[in-house]
């Protein structure tokens, strides 16, 4: 079993753990929503999805962060899933991202799709 993420305690109390599938989607999370430098150990880990998030809706900066989160999959999970379809898209207050994804392990495909709105 892995560590849930966000980190929580279970109903007795211990640390909450989750099954591979759910973690992975959590590592992908923690990728996506990780600024470049946030991590003293791997200051070249995240995709800056939240320093673009409140920059101007356009073709070009999906398309930017499309190659960006492509090439940073690729390097930090790349032993764990195989990138089949990423889609970036700005919407008014947001930035959806929608991956398909191939779990290496199980050879099952995945899909899962992450909003980051800049209100609450």
């Amino acid at each position: 079993m892995n560590i849930d993420f966000p980190f929580h305690f279970d109903s007795r109390g211990g640390t909450a753990t989750t099954d591979d599938d759910d973690h992975i989607r959590d590592m992908i999370e923690q990728f996506l929503f990780t600024n470049p430098g946030e991590r003293v150990n791997r200051p070249d880990l995240g995709s800056g999805l939240l320093q673009l998030v409140f920059a101007p809706n356009s073709p070009e900066l999906a398309a930017a962060l499309q190659l960006t989160i492509q090439a940073g999959l690729q390097q930090w999970l790349g032993d764990v899933i195989e990138v089949r379809q990423l889609v970036v898209t700005g919407e008014e207050a947001a930035i959806r991202v929608e991956i398909q994804y191939l779990v290496r392990r199980t050879q099952e495909v995945r899909t899962t799709t992450l909003v980051r709105r800049t209100t609450s």
